[in-house]
């Protein structure tokens, strides 16, 4: 997605460890027309997938799932982080590890909300080694719903976690690929 890829070029920032701050405009601080233009690419890629569930992990990946769920008229689904009190008894969980903060975390998703009738869409902001994904791939399979896409806003390209997924069948679409950021300098494939 041009639009994207431009929009990183310009207010993207490269930090040490090939970390990319995309917070002025994805993630912290969020621009809603690019945002909606995000949900409706990914919705028109996935549209005859028959998706009925959006999945994204809280909470950056909650923004470019509304906008999916929403340009598809599906119901958007978050998996909390470290639980939640008010989840209720029953639920799906997954260990998560997060490259950016080098740590360990346990997702959680109520059992109300996915099931083995759910073909579901998993959203994400970034694709790096695919941890969070392959987190939401566990939960969906102990919910036995079906998986019928990944939509990344933005993916290292020169990372594993996308090539990794593609080699197991999905259909991983990656709006913005980065190619490298070497010497802080942010090249697309």
């Amino acid at each position: 997605m041009k639009e994207l890829e431009d929009r990183i070029l310009k207010d993207g920032r490269v930090l040490p460890g090939n970390i990319l701050k995309a917070d002025s405009f994805l993630n912290h601080q969020i621009d809603p027309d690019l945002m909606q233009r995000i949900g409706e690419t990914f919705a028109d890629h996935f549209r005859t997938q028959n998706i009925t569930k959006v999945l994204t992990i809280e909470a950056s990946g909650i923004a470019p799932a509304m906008m999916t769920a929403y340009a598809l008229h599906v119901p958007l689904v978050f998996a909390k982080k470290h639980g939640a009190h008010n989840i209720g008894s029953e639920f799906y969980t997954a260990s998560v590890h997060s490259y950016t903060y080098d740590s360990d975390y346990t997702i959680v998703v109520s059992s109300a909300y996915l099931s083995d009738v759910d073909r579901v869409l998993i959203i994400d902001d970034f694709l790096a080694n695919g941890q969070a994904v392959h987190g939401l791939l566990e939960i969906c399979r102990k919910a036995g719903a079906a998986c019928g896409g990944i939509g990344i806003c933005i993916e290292k390209g020169f990372q594993p976690g996308g090539s990794e997924l593609r080699a197991m069948g999905y259909d991983v679409m990656s709006l913005a690929l980065i190619e490298s950021m070497a010497g802080g300098k942010i090249t697309f494939r």
